[in-house]
């Protein structure tokens, strides 16, 4: 955004500097062009002056004297003709025959205006040619024409040019000095507001966006800073509310535990089916409570990754989903499915060793149990680009098109799972904790039948060898 808005004043910022300067650059030449054409034509009235002189004296001496002597000093040429067109002065290399000499004579002696050109640039090099005539109205007695030399008044403009342009130079760089600050005094406010939201939509305590930058900004920040705190303890009490209620229902669950498994010798047989149904919802309240304090303890961990980025976290894929698997193997084997590791090199992922063999637990947990049996599970890690990923493959049943959708929801199952024992929180645990780390879990169905679940992270750097030195 500071980019954007920095662009903008810039641009009019430069369209500011430009609007004064060009113009500057034009009047400055033209001043000077008519400061060259004024000189000039006053030299032409005093050589038409002693034209006039020369003509009524019959003595052209002076005239001639004035004209060499006028080349000699500025390097000029001047050619002065009668009335008859007759050269009476030559100087300077110029002659009146010359085609360009005869039409300024011509318009001369017919009293026409000469357009001494335009204005002159920095680079204008070529000389002008100035014409007056000798007497005024009908009485025109003949012409002079002068070639006179722009280079010095040229170099002139360049020096003002420059001093225009520095000047313009100088005004650009305030103004970018100025928009700079005043774009970082606007867009600041905004960057420590959206730091705020951050970490406020990561699930933390958000800092207090300090009040700075135009009011709007500041109302902005004060207001935000009353969401914030009041979404912060709404959170939090949900938080506390999730984990208190099911830390304060172990103990009254536990105690029901025992008191079940107390009343079961005194039971009659006609209640065993009564009692099997009550020990299993009991072991299923049971499973519930610590997946809900589970799935708590993974949000709040997400939510603290994502702000803190958890740097420098790795972990050998291969060899903990290698353990994970001889720890789930009784279980596959009670279970009836076929529990395989697909052997591969190690594969650095960016989490912890915990967090990932809670991740693995999960898949291969929900793979046992909903593979069924006589089923084939195959677990293997591998690099795929810049991701690092642990996939378990079933070629069980698996899942349709419309339920691969709903596999992350919490709480959710497919109809014909319902009399498995879960609480339908296991994957949503999961991509809590991979998404922490700035991954994902994907589920995907295998053809002909059966399911892939893959949990995605990016690889993680080796690390740097620890280089020792020979003792002196």
């Amino acid at each position: 955004m500071r980019t954007r808005v920095l662009s903008v004043v810039l641009v009019f910022a430069v369209l500011a500097v430009a609007g004064f300067a060009v113009p500057l650059l034009g009047v400055t030449a033209s001043q000077r062009t008519q400061r060259l054409v004024a000189a000039r034509t006053a030299d032409l009235d005093r050589f038409a002056g002693l034209t006039e002189q020369a003509a009524e004296t019959g003595d052209s001496s002076v005239l001639r004297a004035e004209a060499s002597r006028y080349t000699e000093l500025y390097g000029e040429a001047v050619v002065v003709v009668d009335a008859r067109r007759a050269a009476l002065v030559q100087t300077g290399g110029l002659r009146a025959a010359d085609p360009a000499v005869a039409r300024l004579v011509d318009a001369a002696l017919r009293n026409q205006p000469v357009s001494s050109g335009g204005a002159l640039r920095p680079w204008s090099r070529a000389d002008r040619m100035l014409a007056r005539p000798v007497g005024t109205g009908t009485r025109v007695s003949g012409a002079v024409v002068l070639r006179a030399s722009v280079r010095g008044a040229a170099d002139d403009i360049a020096l003002r040019w420059a001093l225009v342009l520095a000047g313009a130079g100088v005004i650009a760089a305030a103004c970018v000095l100025l928009a700079r600050r005043a774009t970082r005094w606007v867009v600041r406010p905004l960057h420590r507001l959206d730091r705020a939201v951050g970490a406020l939509a990561a699930g933390l305590p958000p800092e207090h966006a300090r009040a700075g930058g135009p009011p709007e900004l500041r109302q902005l920040a004060a207001g935000f800073n009353r969401m914030a705190d009041a979404v912060t303890t709404a959170l939090e009490q949900q938080r506390r509310l999730v984990a208190d209620t099911s830390h304060q229902l172990r103990n009254p669950l536990a105690a029901l535990r025992i008191r079940i498994d107390l009343l079961a010798p005194r039971l009659p047989a006609s209640a065993a089916r009564t009692y099997t149904g009550v020990t299993a919802e009991l072991a299923r309240m049971e499973h519930l409570l610590d997946d809900l304090l589970a799935l708590a303890d993974a949000e709040h961990r997400a939510g603290e990754l994502s702000v803190t980025g958890g740097r420098g976290a790795r972990c050998d894929a291969t060899a903990v989903t290698g353990a994970q698997v001889q720890l789930w193997r009784s279980a596959a084997d009670r279970a009836g499915v076929r529990l395989t590791v697909v052997p591969g090199p190690a594969v650095l992922m960016a989490c912890t060793a915990d967090e990932l063999a809670q991740v693995a637990g999960i898949l291969l947990d929900n793979a046992i149990k909903y593979a069924g049996e006589g089923a084939r599970v195959e677990v293997r890690c591998f690099a795929s680009g810049a991701e690092a990923v642990c996939e378990v493959r079933d070629d069980g049943p698996g899942l349709e098109a419309g339920e691969l959708a709903r596999a992350g929801t919490r709480f959710w199952r497919a109809e014909r799972h319902r009399g498995v024992r879960g609480s339908g929180l296991g994957l949503a645990i999961a991509e809590r904790l991979v998404a922490g780390r700035g991954g994902r879990v994907a589920c995907a169905a295998v053809h002909p039948h059966g399911l892939r679940v893959r949990a995605l992270l990016p690889r993680a750097e080796p690390p740097a060898p620890h280089t020792t030195g020979d003792a002196p």
